[in-house]
C-alpha cells in the first residue's frame, strides 16, 4: 500500500527517532573540540603528560518507545481494512493513535522523516530554481544538463537518483518509492510540461510528495505484513484510495496553513518549509483522525 519496500512492521522496542537522525555534533570540550574553560575563567585545563586524554562526552541513548505503541494503530487499521473501507471511525483511531501514541506526537512523527525531508527539500529547491531561472539552468546546478530537453518523467527520474538515491534503510527507501510514485502520479495530475510548471503545480507536486512518502511510514510502521486486505479487489482498492485520500487532505490543509508561494521561497527558507509542513501535516492527521472516530 503506497510503497513498494513492504515491511512487516517496525517493533515497537524500537527508538521513537533513530539516533542516526539526530544532529552529531560534540559538545564542548567533546572529542575533537577545545578543551573546556574552567568556571573561573583561568586557562583551559590539559591533561597532564602522559595522561590519557578525557572521554568523549556520550551520546544520550536514544528513546525508547513503548513496546506496545502500534499495537492500537495496528488493531484499528486491520478492522477499517477488514469492514473493505466502510468502517471509517477505526480508520480514524488507527491514524490518530499513530501519531500520538506510535509516533510521540506530530513533532517526532516529523523528525522520523529524515531522508523524506530531505528529500523533499531537493525537490522544492530544484522546481523553485527551474521556475526562476529555467530548467536548463537548474539542471546545470545540479550536473543533470544531460537531461535538459528530455521529457518531465525522464528529468524527475535522474532527480530522484541525485537527491533520493537507493539506499538500505527503510528511511530511504521510502523517500525513494515516494518520489518513484509522485513522477507516476504526475501525468494522471496533468504536470506534463516541466518547462511551464506553473506555482499550482509546484504546490500539487510538492503535495503529492510529502503525502506519498506520510503514507509509506505509516504503512511500514503499522506492517503491511500483518494486516490483511480484503480478498475483493474493489474493496481492497476501495481501503487504499480513502487512506491515500485521507493522507493527502491533511497534508494539502498543512500546505495551505503556511500559506507561501513556493516558487518564491528563498533556499535558505526551503527546509524550515518543508520541516513545519511536516509537523504540520501529522498534527492535522491526528486531529481529523480524532474527528472521524467520533463520527
Amino acid at each position: 500500500m503506497g510503497t513498494s519496500t513492504p515491511f512487516s512492521g517496525t517493533g515497537g522496542g524500537t527508538p521513537l527517532v533513530p539516533d542516526w537522525l539526530n544532529d552529531g555534533a560534540a559538545g564542548a570540550g567533546g572529542d575533537g573540540g577545545p578543551p573546556a574553560t574552567p568556571p573561573d575563567g583561568g586557562p583551559p585545563a590539559t591533561p597532564q603528560d602522559g595522561a590519557p586524554p578525557p572521554a568523549p562526552a556520550a551520546h544520550p541513548a536514544p528513546r525508547i518507545g513503548d513496546p506496545d505503541r502500534f499495537r492500537a494503530a495496528r488493531v484499528n487499521f486491520t478492522k477499517f481494512a477488514s469492514s473493505g473501507g466502510s468502517d471509517r471511525r477505526s480508520l480514524g483511531r488507527s491514524i490518530s493513535d499513530y501519531v500520538s501514541r506510535s509516533s510521540g506526537g506530530s513533532a517526532r512523527a516529523a523528525q522520523r522523516m529524515g531522508s523524506s525531508r530531505a528529500s523533499a527539500a531537493g525537490l522544492v529547491s530544484f522546481m523553485r530554481e527551474a521556475a526562476a531561472n529555467g530548467v536548463q539552468a537548474a539542471l546545470r546546478t545540479l550536473n543533470l544538463q544531460s537531461l535538459a530537453g528530455r521529457p518531465i518523467e525522464e528529468v524527475f527520474t535522474g532527480l530522484a537518483d541525485l537527491i533520493c538515491p537507493e539506499g538500505g534503510s527503510i528511511d530511504e527507501g521510502i523517500a525513494r518509492d515516494a518520489f518513484i510514485e509522485t513522477i507516476a502520479d504526475m501525468a494522471e495530475a496533468g504536470i506534463t510540461d516541466i518547462d511551464a510548471l506553473t506555482p499550482a503545480q509546484i504546490q500539487t507536486v510538492f503535495e503529492l510528495y510529502v503525502s506519498h512518502a506520510i503514507e509509506a511510514r505509516l504503512c511500514n510502521d503499522v506492517g503491511a505484513k500483518v494486516i490483511s486486505m480484503p480478498a475483493d479487489p474493489k474493496a481492497a482498492a476501495s481501503v487504499e484510495a480513502q487512506l491515500q485520500d485521507f493522507i493527502q487532505r491533511g497534508v494539502s490543509d498543512a500546505v495551505s496553513a503556511a500559506n507561501v508561494d513556493i516558487a518564491s521561497l528563498t533556499e535558505p527558507a526551503v527546509r524550515g518549509f518543508v520541516d513545519e509542513v511536516y509537523r504540520s501535516a501529522f498534527e492535522i492527521l491526528q486531529t481529523l483522525g480524532e474527528q472521524e472516530a467520533e463520527q
